[in-house]
């Protein structure tokens, strides 16, 4: 008679738990109201890949000017917000081989520490210090293939989309990996093909 009513209670938990007015909605953490313009600092490379910065750069400063939210100005021209981005690690390894032990896929994997800082209060509104960007790509050779530049690429307009969508909708909408998984790993250094 116990488990009977046991799982009655459970059964009529999990049904109020399915209604509507149940769902968890954190409230939207947002930009501070005196926000109106935001600059992008030069992107720092702490990598041994040559100018990844700029190409990135690039990219960031464009998806800014797509979404259209904040004015673009430099952050000496009055700007109140700062977009503070560090390119912490590069990885790109192969993850699959042919039968003479030829790379056919490869796995790309970016790591940036992305900071927007307040110029008023100087003080960050947010830090996402592990912001992870990936492609899995089929070597150039392969059909359908692309090289490391165009999968490059692609991991920088992935990441340009997560940090403006992480700057207008704010804590929730886009997330960094754990920075000590990324830190203590040694799988995770800095290679290039």
């Amino acid at each position: 008679m116990k488990k009977l009513w046991l799982i009655f209670g459970i059964a009529c938990a999990l049904v109020a738990c399915a209604s509507e007015g149940a769902v968890y909605q954190p409230q939207a953490q947002i930009m501070p109201q005196h926000i109106k313009k935001v600059a992008i600092r030069t992107i720092l490379n702490k990598t041994e890949v040559f100018a990844l910065e700029d190409k990135f750069y690039n990219e960031l400063y464009d998806e800014f000017l797509r979404n259209g939210t904040y004015q673009i100005v430099a952050e000496n021209n009055g700007a109140e917000g700062v977009v503070v981005t560090t390119i912490s690690r590069y990885l790109n390894v192969p993850i699959q081989y042919d039968s003479q032990m030829i790379p056919t896929v490869y796995r790309m994997d970016i790591w940036l520490d992305v900071v927007l800082m307040d110029k008023t209060n100087n003080t960050p509104v947010w830090r996402e210090p592990a912001f992870l960007g990936t492609q899995i790509y089929a070597a150039s050779t392969m059909p359908g293939g692309m090289s490391e530049v165009q999968a490059r690429d692609i991991v920088f307009e992935k990441l340009s989309r997560d940090i403006v969508k992480r700057t207008v909708e704010g804590f929730g909408s886009v997330m960094s990996e754990n920075k000590k998984k990324v830190m203590n790993n040694p799988e995770y250094t800095t290679i290039t093909q």
